[in-house]
């Protein structure tokens, strides 16, 4: 069995039955046509109901494993010479709704990210329910090409959601979808909001690591530093040797760190 099947752990049937019950009364539908997806995925059952809801049943284990990823991630956090700045859910309910929430406030600011519908509890499970959007892509999916073209997006894209003061703080290749032409966010955890430099420079780190294996350190820095000048690219620098220990990034962090210095040296000469 897959590790991450392993650790998602199954819901009993009758709970998700119940789950799509309550979906089909709160929607006023007799009957709903349900699809699970076959998504590699840690922390939640996903599904598609009617072709028009995107739905994720998140279980008591969900939760666990998610703050075992979370622990990890601030002792990771500390080896980069900062204090840990994720934060962890006690419940399914709070990872639902943080999502949820979190998912609005990226739309508020403008960015593009599934329309969040709803966020409640079922008998123990978290249910989430957003926008369904039926003909996306993932980041990791699109070609070489289409990524260099949507290079500085990523990074504008990052940028209007620091300046407003929210981060991602879980940015991998899955959690950029491409739909009609446009960039989305989806997936943003919690992290500590008084920790804000921090959490900025994690997530450029995390951009430059999903960007290099694909398109190069020197396209992928060039692109992050039409957006971002090089007092936060040398910043994010130091968190690439541990998101290089996570094993949802593979990138040369040799190279990126060598582009990152060079472009700074540029800027302050």
């Amino acid at each position: 069995m897959d590790i991450r099947q392993l650790a998602r752990g199954t819901v009993e049937w009758s709970r998700i039955e119940r789950v799509i019950r309550t979906l089909a009364d709160r929607y006023d539908r007799d009957t709903v046509r349900v699809e699970f997806l076959e998504a590699d995925n840690w922390l939640s059952t996903p599904c598609v109901i009617d072709d028009e809801y995107f739905v994720k049943i998140v279980s008591r284990q969900n939760a666990l494993v998610h703050g075992l990823l979370t622990t990890g991630r601030n002792v990771g956090a500390f080896s980069s010479g900062a204090e840990g700045f994720f934060d962890r859910f006690d419940t399914p309910l709070q990872m639902v709704e943080h999502e949820f929430e979190a998912t609005q406030k990226m739309r508020h600011v403008g960015l593009n990210a599934p329309k969040p519908i709803d966020a409640f509890e079922v008998n123990g499970l978290g249910v989430l329910v957003l926008e369904y959007l039926p003909d996306f892509r993932t980041l990791e999916e699109v070609s070489d090409e289409t990524i260099t073209e949507h290079a500085p997006e990523l990074f504008s894209m990052l940028a209007t959601l620091h300046e407003h003061g929210l981060a991602h703080g879980d940015l991998r290749a899955e959690n950029v979808l491409r739909c009609d032409g446009e960039l989305y966010f989806i997936d943003a955890t919690s992290v500590d909001d008084s920790r804000v430099e921090e959490t900025r420079a994690y997530d450029l780190a995390c951009a430059l690591a999903i960007l290099e294996p694909r398109i190069g350190a020197r396209t992928a820095v060039a692109a992050a530093a039409t957006v971002y000048d090089g007092e936060a690219l040398l910043t994010a620098r130091s968190f690439l040797d541990f998101i290089r220990l996570r094993p949802d990034h593979e990138f040369d962090s040799t190279q990126l760190r060598s582009e990152v210095e060079k472009v700074a040296d540029i800027g302050h000469n």
